[in-house]
C-alpha cells in the first residue's frame, strides 16, 4: 500500500511512501495530511471470517490491509502486545454497554473506549501508536521529536504511550487553563525526562496552528525530525478504524445488518476513522456527528459551509475536548467528497481556509454529501446536564460530558430497527464538576488516580507563538536528554 497526500497534485513526481515512511512524517510537505492510494474493500467472506476474532488478531488482520513495509509476524506481536486486557481492563478491549429500550425499539448501546490508562479513547490509538513508533526507530537506529496540541485527552493518552521510549521525546501543547483540572494532572504530573508539557496563551485552535507551522517549516522539521501523534497522523487514524469493526460484530448476528454510530466530534479523527470503515465496506446506516456549542462541524454538514472561528469566538464549555473551531482532520474526509482532487482540497485547505477563513462547497459538491450516510446536531451545557442526569436515573451508568453530547444528538437520528452505538470518548472521572452538577454525586475514578490532583506539575507557559516553540524544542533537543529543562514545576 502507498500513501499520497490531500494536497497532491496529478503533477507530482515525488516517489510514492509507504506506511513507515508517513509514520514519522506527519503532515506532509505540501501542507496536506496523508491518506493510502485506495480503501481495500472488505467483501463478504473475509468480514464473515473477521467475526469472533480477538480484538489483537482484529487488529492485525485491518492493520495488514494497509501495512506491508512490516514483517506480518512483527506486526501481530505489536498488535498483540498493545491490545491486551490487563492494559485495557477486558478481554474484549471495547465491550458493549447496552442502555435497555421500551420493547420494538432499534437498540442503543455504548461502545466503551476508555478503559485505558488515561481513561479516554485515545488511548486505543495511541498504545499502538507508542510501539510502532519504538520499533521502527529502532530499525532505522533514529530518534524523532513528536508535537503535538490537545484539548485535553490527546496529550495525556500521548504522554503515557511516549513515556520512556527509546528513540522519543514528546513535546504537547495545550492551552493556558482550557483543561479540567483532571486532565491537567494527568499530564502535568508526569516527570519522565522525554515529557514536555508547553503551556500556550490562547485557545486549542492556537496550539494547533503552532504545531501546522512548525511542521510545515520543513527545513526545521527534518533538522529535528519532527513526527506528529495528533490525528493528522495516519496511523493513529487507522488504529481506530478498528474499533468500528469490533463494535458491529458485537452489536450484529449476521453480516446483513446494519448498524449506526454516534460520534462526539470536535478536530474529525474520531469519526474519520468510521467513514474509512464505511468506504471498506463495513454495513454502516449512518455517522452521526454530535459537536457541543463549537459547532463549526455540525453547520457545514446542514449547510455546506465550513467557517473557523475565531478564537474569541471559540466557546469554553463543559466538554472541552471539543473546545475546536478548527478540524484539522476533516480535509481527509473532504479530499474524498472533492474525488480526491488534490488541486480542489488545496484550494479550500491551503488558500481559502488560510486566508479567508472558511470555504463554502458549491452545488454539485454539497449533494454529493447525501451518499456518505453522514447526519449531525449539536449539544449545550443543559443537554449535557439532562442526558447525564437522565442516563444515570434511567440505566444506573455514569457518563462523562462529551459521551453525553453523543448520545443527546444520537436520540434524534435513530432508524427503526438498525442499532446505534455511541462512542464513549472519556471516563466520568475526568470531568467531575459537571457530573456533579448533574447527579450530585462524585464519579468513580480508579484507585490509582486517587489524589492525582495533588501531585507535583511540570510544564513550561510559552507565548502563542511558533517561534518560541521552535526555540524551545531546539534548546531541549541539543541538550539531548540531560536534564536541562527549563519547567516551571508547582
Amino acid at each position: 500500500m502507498k500513501y499520497l497526500s490531500t494536497r497532491h497534485s496529478r503533477t507530482d513526481v515525488a516517489a510514492p511512501l509507504g506506511f513507515c515512511d508517513i509514520l514519522l512524517e506527519g503532515l506532509a510537505p505540501d501542507g496536506g495530511l496523508y491518506l493510502p492510494a485506495h480503501y481495500p474493500r472488505i467483501d463478504a467472506a473475509t468480514l464473515a471470517s473477521w467475526r469472533g476474532l480477538a480484538y489483537d488478531e482484529l487488529a492485525f488482520e485491518l492493520l495488514s490491509l494497509y501495512i506491508d513495509d512490516i514483517p506480518p509476524a512483527d506486526l501481530r506481536d505489536i498488535t498483540r502486545r498493545t491490545y491486551r486486557a490487563e492494559v485495557f481492563g477486558s478481554t474484549e478491549i471495547t465491550p458493549l454497554k447496552p442502555l435497555p429500550q421500551a420493547e420494538g425499539s432499534a437498540p442503543l448501546a455504548l461502545l466503551a473506549l476508555s478503559n485505558g490508562p488515561t481513561l479516554a479513547f485515545k488511548d486505543m490509538a495511541m498504545q499502538l501508536l507508542g510501539n510502532l513508533f519504538e520499533y521502527e526507530l529502532g530499525r532505522r537506529s533514529e530518534a524523532i521529536n513528536i508535537l503535538g496540541a490537545t484539548s485535553g485527552d490527546t496529550g495525556s493518552a500521548a504522554e503515557y504511550a511516549m513515556r520512556g521510549k527509546r528513540g522519543v521525546r514528546v513535546f504537547m501543547l495545550s492551552p493556558r487553563g482550557r483543561l479540567s483540572p483532571f486532565q491537567q494532572a494527568q499530564m502535568f504530573s508526569l516527570q519522565d525526562a522525554n515529557i514536555h508539557n508547553l503551556v500556550i496563551d490562547g485557545v486549542f485552535d492556537d496550539c494547533q496552528d503552532i504545531v501546522k507551522a512548525v511542521s510545515n517549516n520543513l527545513t526545521f522539521k527534518r533538522r529535528h525530525r519532527i513526527g506528529a501523534v495528533n490525528s493528522i497522523n495516519w496511523a493513529r487514524l487507522l488504529a481506530q478504524v478498528v474499533y468500528y469493526f469490533a463494535g458491529y460484530f458485537q452489536a450484529t448476528e449476521t453480516n446483513e445488518e446494519q448498524v449506526s454510530f454516534a460520534v462526539p466530534s470536535g478536530n474529525f479523527g474520531n469519526i474519520c476513522a468510521g467513514h474509512v470503515a464505511r468506504m471498506m465496506g463495513l454495513p454502516i446506516a449512518r455517522l452521526v456527528l454530535a459537536t457541543n456549542e463549537n459547532n463549526v462541524l455540525d453547520e457545514f454538514f446542514r449547510t455546506g459551509t465550513y467557517r473557523v472561528r475565531r478564537s474569541a469566538e471559540t466557546h469554553e464549555t463543559s466538554s472541552p475536548s471539543m473546545d475546536i473551531s478548527k478540524a484539522s482532520n476533516f480535509e481527509r474526509f473532504v479530499f474524498d467528497l472533492l474525488g480526491r482532487s488534490g488541486e480542489r482540497t488545496h484550494q479550500l485547505f491551503g488558500i481559502d481556509v488560510e486566508q479567508r477563513g472558511g470555504f463554502s462547497l458549491n452545488a454539485e459538491e454539497f449533494q454529493r454529501l447525501a451518499a456518505f450516510g453522514f447526519a449531525s446536531g449539536s449539544s449545550t451545557h443543559a443537554d449535557r446536564l439532562a442526558t447525564i442526569r437522565s442516563t444515570w436515573q434511567q440505566h444506573g451508568i455514569v457518563i462523562d460530558t462529551h459521551t453525553a453530547d453523543g448520545l443527546k444528538v444520537a436520540q434524534a437520528h435513530r432508524d427503526p430497527g438498525v442499532p446505534m452505538l455511541v462512542l464513549e470518548t472519556a471516563l466520568p472521572a475526568k470531568f467531575a464538576a459537571t457530573i456533579v452538577e448533574a447527579i450530585g454525586i462524585e464519579p468513580p475514578r480508579p484507585p490509582a488516580l486517587d489524589g492525582i490532583e495533588a501531585l507535583p506539575k511540570r510544564f513550561t507557559p510559552l507565548p502563542r507563538d511558533a517561534q518560541a516553540v521552535q526555540a524551545y524544542i531546539e534548546r531541549h533537543t541539543q541538550a539531548d536528554g540531560d536534564g536541562a529543562v527549563a519547567a516551571f514545576a508547582v
